[in-house]
């Protein structure tokens, strides 16, 4: 049962002011329908201005994507009824849109794999619908209409993705792109939406809409495919239809049948001239994209394709990871990707959200051996929790030093440092793992080490611990 995925993505493009009018779009703090007016209102007799820098936006992104663009695109009324949507209809792109035929490499479940764009096209967001009582059965809804008229980009691929994972990595890599080229904004909620189309080989596909995170469209995809292999196995027919995702319980509800291209009306927008903007597409200069900043950093730092590509993966923690990288990129990329990132989650903070000063600082503690790698981890955490708590922090040095993990010494004349202390200890205190390490058991020597470094509480530095207890056990100690 082979699984056969394809996505349409809705991307708000970062600008100041509106599609079609000039209202701004910095409406998330503001009190709802604070950001409207008698044109993205849709009222009798205004009339739609196209936003230029909206237009200049979309074209970086069809660029970056591979993508032809026509000598003319054309905007299109999409005619239909919700109560998000004030106008009675959406101003969107239909027969002629702004961009064709591209594509985006991804690492796909077999290697690398190329997802074909089928369209880019721009459109207007409709308004927000706002639900008492929960999405699936509210006992009302109200509508906020800052949201309607922000310029929207409608990234629709062929369906070339075979897996929920594939996905969600196919979404991964066009964020990155996205932010790397300026147009878009991912911490602004609801700045991108995704509609996925799903089906079982030889069976009717299901439309799955309004999926708001990256792990949100690989639960709903999951779901969706036990649900359709299962109702196959049983027998039954997969219905066209669309449904929702119900993020809070992982599940996605059947919503209404599947609307056909006719069911929409598409006509020609009366009040707004054919786009040609071809000429525009040769002066566009884009910046530097993921992919080619993932090569640079292994060909200038000397990372691995692993922790170039997850550093690479974010446009905020690239920049952060060159701000630290210092004079030893490789201890810099090793805590960034594979320890950073995971305390990061755990607390749900961002990258923004560290100085760079600080954790360089850090790096510089370990790299200098002042600080144990075990203990570098146990600073780190003690300073994000200040930073979540209070939004400021004390020094690196200075939290090694009030809590006591600054690295032990291991050298003196007389064997009275607290590392050869440490183990002369845990020697006295098991006999039966000095025995089994002078029988031949070299994995006793693992678990001594083990405890001098309990008693040093993580001080003491791992080779100065296996130098001592190997020098104190060829002495018969």
């Amino acid at each position: 049962m082979n699984v056969i995925v394809g996505l349409e993505i809705h991307c708000q493009l970062d600008t100041k002011t509106k599609l079609f009018c000039g209202c701004s779009t910095d409406y998330r703090t503001d009190g709802p329908n604070t950001h409207v007016c008698p044109v993205c209102l849709g009222l009798p007799g205004s009339l739609p201005v196209l936003n230029r820098k909206a237009v200049e936006y979309a074209l970086r992104v069809a660029k970056a994507l591979h993508c032809t663009v026509p000598e003319e695109s054309v905007f299109s009324r999409k005619n239909y009824f919700y109560p998000d949507l004030n106008k009675g209809f959406q101003i969107t792109q239909y027969d002629k849109p702004l961009a064709v035929s591209g594509y985006l490499d991804i690492e796909g479940d077999e290697g690398e794999k190329r997802v074909r764009i089928t369209r880019v096209h721009m459109e207007e967001d409709p308004g927000r619908l706002v639900h008492k009582g929960g999405a699936d059965r509210p006992r009302y809804s109200l509508v906020d209409y800052n949201r309607a008229g922000i310029p929207l980009i409608e990234i629709v691929t062929e369906p070339d993705l075979r897996s929920p994972r594939e996905a969600r990595r196919f979404l991964n890599k066009l964020r990155a792109t996205l932010e790397y080229l300026g147009v878009f904004d991912s911490e602004k909620e609801g700045s991108l939406r995704v509609d996925a189309n799903i089906s079982i080989e030889g069976s009717e596909r299901v439309e799955i809409k309004n999926i708001t995170s990256y792990k949100g469209v690989e639960k709903a995809l999951t779901f969706e495919v036990t649900r359709q292999k299962n109702a196959l196995r049983r027998g039954q027919k997969i219905v066209r239809e669309t449904r929702h995702f119900v993020e809070a319980r992982g599940v996605t509800t059947s919503a209404r049948s599947k609307e056909m291209e006719q069911d929409y009306r598409y006509f020609p927008e009366p009040d707004l001239c054919p786009l040609r903007v071809a000429d525009w597409v040769d002066g566009i200069v884009l910046p530097e994209l993921p992919d080619a900043r993932r090569q640079r950093f292994m060909d200038q730092y000397g990372l691995s394709l692993i922790h170039a590509r997850t550093l690479t993966g974010d446009l905020r923690l690239a920049e952060f990871y060159e701000k630290v990288a210092g004079t030893d990129p490789a201890l810099a990329a090793t805590w960034v990707a594979d320890t950073l990132l995971g305390e990061l989650n755990y607390r749900d903070m961002s990258i923004s959200s560290v100085p760079p000063d600080v954790f360089s600082g850090l790096l510089s503690l370990v790299r200098a051996r002042v600080i144990t790698d075990r203990n570098g981890v146990d600073v780190l955490r003690v300073l994000l929790d200040e930073l979540k708590e209070k939004g400021t922090c004390e020094s690196p040095e200075a939290c090694a030093e009030r809590l006591g993990l600054r690295a032990l010494p291991a050298d003196s004349a007389g064997g009275d440092d607290p590392v050869t202390k440490a183990a002369r200890e845990a020697l006295a205190e098991n006999p039966r793992a000095v025995e089994d390490y002078r029988n031949g058991r070299k994995e006793a020597l693992n678990f001594l080490v083990g405890q001098v470094m309990r008693k040093t509480r993580g001080c003491a530095k791992p080779a100065d611990v296996n130098r001592v207890l190997a020098s104190l056990l060829g002495e018969g100690a």
